[in-house]
Parts: C-alpha cells; sequence; structure tokens
C-alpha cells in the first residue's frame, strides 16, 4: 500500500510513499495529508470472519490491509500489546451499551487519560518506539491540543526510547483536569507549551513548523496530531467494533453520531465506509463553534478567526479550522489534488472560506457520503446531561451530550445509532456539577492531580519562538 498528498497533481506518483515513511513524517512536504492510493474493500466473507473477534485481532485484520512494510507476526505483537485489559479496562475494549430504542453509547474512554484519543495514541506510542528502533532514530514530536490529544499523546510517549514530545495547547483554554493531566507529568521527554492564544493558533505553528522543510528535516519533527494518517487509520478499527457488536447480520446498518472539532474521529467513520463497512449515515456534530455544520448544511466552508472562535463547555470541540476536513474533500472532489490545494491553500489562505454550494461533488455529500450534521449548545448540554442522567442513570461528559443531542435529530426507524463517547465526565466537573449538582466519578488514579507540581512553559503564538524552544531542548 503506497500514500498520496491530498495535494499532488492528478497522476503524479513521483512522491508516493509506505506506511512507515508518513508515520514518522505527519504533513506531506507540499502541505497536504496522506491518505492511501485506495480504500481496500472489505467483502462478506471477511466481515463474516471479522465477527467474533477480539479488539486486539479486529485491530490486526483492519491494519494490515494498511500496513504491508511492518512484518505480519511484529504487526501482530504491537496490536496486543496495546489493546489490553489491563490498559482500557475491559475484555471488549469498546463497550457497547444501549441508552434506549434505537441509540448506543461507544465506550471509548477507558484508557489512560479518559478520552477516545487514547484509542489511537497508544497504538501510535509503540508503532513510534517500533520503527525508531528499527531504524536507529529519534523523533520529536510537535502536538497542538484543544484538551484530550496531549494528553492521550505525552501518556502515550512518556518513558518511549528515541521520542521527545513538545506539545502546545492554548493557555488557560482547558479544563482544569485537562491541563493537571498534561502539566503535572514530570518525564524529562515530555514538553508542555501553553500558547497565549486558542487551539486554532497552537495548530497553525504546528503547520508552519511541519512546512519547514529544513528545519523539519533537521530536528526530526512528527507529529501525532489527527494529521498523522496512522493515528486516524487506528480510529477506523473501532467503527467496525461498534458496527458488530450492534448487528447480528452483515446485511444491517448502522449509523454513527460523532461529537466533531477537527473531523479526524469521523473522517475515520468515512474510510470505514469507503472500506464497505455498512454505514448508513456519518452525523457530524459540532458545538457553538459549527463551521463543519454550516458546510455539510450549506457548501460554505469559513474558517472564523481566533476572536470569533467560542469559548465553550465541550472546549475539545472550539475548533473553527478543522485539519482532517481536506481528508474528506479530496474525496469528494474525485481526488482531484490541485483542486483541492486551490482551495485549502489559495482560496483558504486568501479569503478565509471557500463555496462548494453550486458543485455537483457538493450535493453528493450526503447521499454518496452519508455525512449530515448538527449543532448543540450550552443550554442543549445541560439538558442532555440532566436527560440521560435522570432516564438512564448514565453520566456522560459535554462533548458526549452533543453527540446524543444531534443524534436524536437524525434517528431512523430500524438502522441502529452509536453516539461515539469522547471522554469520561470527570474531566468537564465544573459543567457536570451545573447540570447534575454533584460531582463525576474520578478514578483513583486522578485523586488531587490538580494539586501536583506543574511542568509547563508559557509562550507567545509564535513558531519562530516554538523553533527555537525546541532546539534549546533537543539534544
Amino acid at each position: 500500500m503506497l500514500y498520496v498528498s491530498t495535494r499532488a497533481a492528478s497522476g503524479d506518483t513521483a512522491d508516493r510513499k509506505h506506511f512507515c515513511e508518513i508515520l514518522l513524517e505527519g504533513l506531506a512536504p507540499d502541505g497536504g495529508l496522506y491518505l492511501p492510493e485506495y480504500y481496500p474493500q472489505v467483502s462478506d466473507a471477511m466481515l463474516t470472519k471479522w465477527r467474533g473477534l477480539a479488539y486486539a485481532d479486529l485491530a490486526f485484520e483492519v491494519l494490515s490491509l494498511y500496513i504491508d512494510d511492518i512484518p505480519a507476526a511484529d504487526l501482530k505483537a504491537i496490536c496486543h500489546k496495546t489493546y489490553t485489559q489491563d490498559v482500557f479496562g475491559t475484555a471488549e475494549i469498546v463497550p457497547l451499551r444501549q441508552l434506549e430504542a434505537g441509540l448506543y453509547l461507544e465506550a471509548l474512554s477507558n484508557g489512560p487519560t479518559l478520552a477516545f484519543k487514547d484509542m489511537a495514541m497508544q497504538l501510535l506510542g509503540n508503532l513510534f518506539e517500533y520503527e525508531l528502533a528499527r531504524r536507529g532514530e529519534e523523533l520529536n514530536i510537535l502536538g497542538a491540543t484543544s484538551g484530550d490529544t496531549g494528553s492521550a499523546a505525552e501518556y502515550a510517549m512518556r518513558g518511549k526510547k528515541g521520542v521527545r514530545v513538545f506539545m502546545t495547547s492554548p493557555n488557560g483554554r482547558m479544563s482544569p483536569f485537562q491541563q493537571a493531566q498534561m502539566f503535572s507529568l514530570q518525564d524529562e521527554n515530555i514538553h508542555n507549551i501553553a500558547v497565549d492564544g486558542v487551539f486554532d493558533d497552537c495548530q497553525d505553528i504546528v503547520k508552519a513548523v511541519s512546512n519547514d522543510l529544513e528545519f523539519k528535516r533537521k530536528y526530526r519533527i512528527g507529529t501525532v496530531n489527527s494529521i498523522n494518517w496512522a493515528r486516524l487509520m487506528a480510529q477506523v478499527v473501532y467503527y467496525f467494533a461498534g458496527y458488530f457488536q450492534a448487528t447480528k447480520s452483515n446485511s444491517e446498518k448502522v449509523s454513527f453520531t460523532v461529537p466533531s472539532g477537527n473531523f479526524g474521529n469521523v473522517c475515520a467513520g468515512h474510510v470505514a465506509r469507503s472500506m464497505g463497512l455498512p454505514i448508513d449515515r456519518l452525523v457530524v456534530a459540532t458545538n457553538e463553534n459549527d463551521v463543519l455544520d454550516e458546510f455539510f448544511r450549506t457548501g460554505v466552508y469559513r474558517v472564523r478567526s481566533s476572536a470569533d472562535t467560542h469559548e465553550t463547555s465541550s472546549p475539545s470541540m472550539d475548533i473553527s479550522k478543522a485539519s482532517n476536513f481536506e481528508r474528506f474533500v479530496f474525496d469528494l472532489l474525485g481526488r482531484d489534488g490541485a483542486q483541492t490545494k486551490a482551495l485549502f491553500h489559495d482560496q483558504l489562505g486568501k479569503h478565509g472560506r471557500f463555496d462548494l454550494s453550486a458543485s455537483a461533488a457538493f450535493q453528493s455529500a450526503a447521499p454518496k457520503y452519508g455525512f449530515v450534521s448538527g449543532k448543540s449548545t450550552h443550554a442543549n448540554r445541560l439538558a442532555t446531561i440532566r436527560d440521560t442522567y435522570k432516564r438512564f442513570g448514565t453520566m456522560i461528559d459535554t462533548h458526549t451530550a452533543d453527540g446524543v443531542k444531534v443524534a436524536r435529530e437524525h434517528l431512523q426507524a430500524g438502522v441502529p445509532m452509536i453516539v461515539l463517547e469522547t471522554a469520561l465526565p470527570i474531566k468537564f466537573a465544573e459543567t457536570i456539577e451545573e447540570a447534575l449538582g454533584q460531582s463525576p466519578t474520578r478514578p483513583a488514579k486522578f485523586e488531587g492531580i490538580e494539586a501536583l507540581p506543574k511542568r509547563v512553559k508559557v509562550m507567545p503564538a509564535d513558531a519562530a519562538l516554538i523553533k527555537r524552544y525546541i532546539a534549546e531542548n533537543v539534544h
């Protein structure tokens, strides 16, 4: 399997790369994102074979379709090392539970940092360590987080040989619990950088550094954000796992609702659906930062400024520029790299928006690709958290509440709707207390975490200063 950039000219095969090359690279040199040359197709026989597999074995089967430069035995060992009951709390790894008729929650937040990002990040840490040891190299990971990516990356990479993490986050814009999870880590290979700005400023810094090819190569810069294909690929697995738990035969369809900010999580669903997994709808649920909902309703993709990015009670979705969206648009446009580059490099760069409302491609977003969308507000979140706890005795976090609210607007008779859980409620305790008048349960290992000493550097939103800091701390 070879990989191409979303900005590669049609027919240009010069820059096609194998999996382990893009694993350590992040963004393509032309600023695009990597995707496989094609999506492998799953047959009815394959689905039947996979239906009874343990999660680690299912992960191996899915990943084997995309990775041909790691020996099968090694890849299987990595999957079994990653997806264990000890790490994820249950034998099922991603157990499905029914809320009400036709509506399910897929639990993705039982990993080390209590958020769905662990599902891919734990695999990524083991893949990085494996490949770096094989090459005898080191990697400096530069990332941006609005909350959960950072802690998931740091907990996956702490103590890993040959890996350093430089994680940027918006100063003061994460929940106290999220900040404490990251900033309390004292491992020498972990560097937290709190940037004066919003998440999109952090993301812009990561892209600016990644686009400085000389610096990137000199300091071996890689990424763990969902611009890294390996992370998105790992997330494809739990769509298959959710489908198998919700159905008895391959003739049945399901839909998924995904709380969305950066479009990585739901893009994995797009990949799974493109492979032939029987998904009916992919429902994109946004909060007040509704750039994605606006696109799927109108065809207009309009990036917001930092000043127009709302600070909300589902902060991991406080994103106004969805990095992974370029992957879907590339597919939507028939994999036309030149046109994708014209939209994401030229038009967004000059005008901060592009408009596909009149194109035939946009008209196919729902019927061909299954995408629909909806939006949730703070008041919706509170009401959904209260209702879910009162009626079902289930406490959900703020982002999952956005998903449940929007999912109910798209229920269809006879088609199970699976909401992807985003995090455990303790990560957003203030809003849970506002909704329910009680504190969420805190796992024992996180007692008193907010009071621990913090190791963090506060810096301006300046890529040049971040580069200098990296250079000073790579030795």
